[in-house]
């Protein structure tokens, strides 16, 4: 089954995260990426040198308000799903998921705000088997699209 992944990419700051997002994205084939709050847009040498161009291809689009995003996907359909390390959280490799996936992820080092974790079905992480305690943000949706693509 081919599922429908939209990414939600909210106050990222690095341009080269971003640009990973459209490659991961490419690789994985979800439907599109909206970015908002402070995350940068293309066009921007730096988005497009780790992109490798696939944000000219990839749908994307600049949010102004990620809350009225996640409510058109959940009318749409769509099972939101926060990338985060919480209490809740289900481990990444045994969450089933649904047929149309709204990803979130958030900041790099505070995450995703509550506001947004507040309105997520569900939470999933990355378990974690070093010492430390986190992935880069590029890294982590990167294992959060492949799982959703081949589950």
């Amino acid at each position: 089954m081919k599922r429908k992944v939209v990414l939600l990419a909210h106050n990222i700051r690095s341009l080269w995260n971003v640009g990973s997002f459209f490659r991961s994205a490419d690789c994985f084939g979800i439907e599109r990426i909206l970015l908002s709050g402070y995350s940068p847009i293309p066009p921007r040498r730096e988005i497009s040198k780790t992109a490798l161009g696939a944000e000219e291809w990839i749908p994307w689009e600049s949010v102004d308000d990620p809350l009225v995003a996640i409510e058109h996907a959940r009318k749409s359909g769509y099972r939101i799903v926060a990338l985060e390390k919480k209490e809740r959280a289900i481990p990444l490799h045994s969450y089933t998921a649904a047929e149309k996936i709204f990803l979130i992820a958030g900041h790099e080092v505070l995450g995703v705000p509550e506001a947004l974790l507040a309105q997520a079905d569900d939470v999933v992480q990355i378990l974690m088997h070093g010492k430390k305690e986190s992935l880069n943000v590029a890294v982590a949706v990167g294992i959060a699209l492949e799982h959703f693509a081949n589950a």
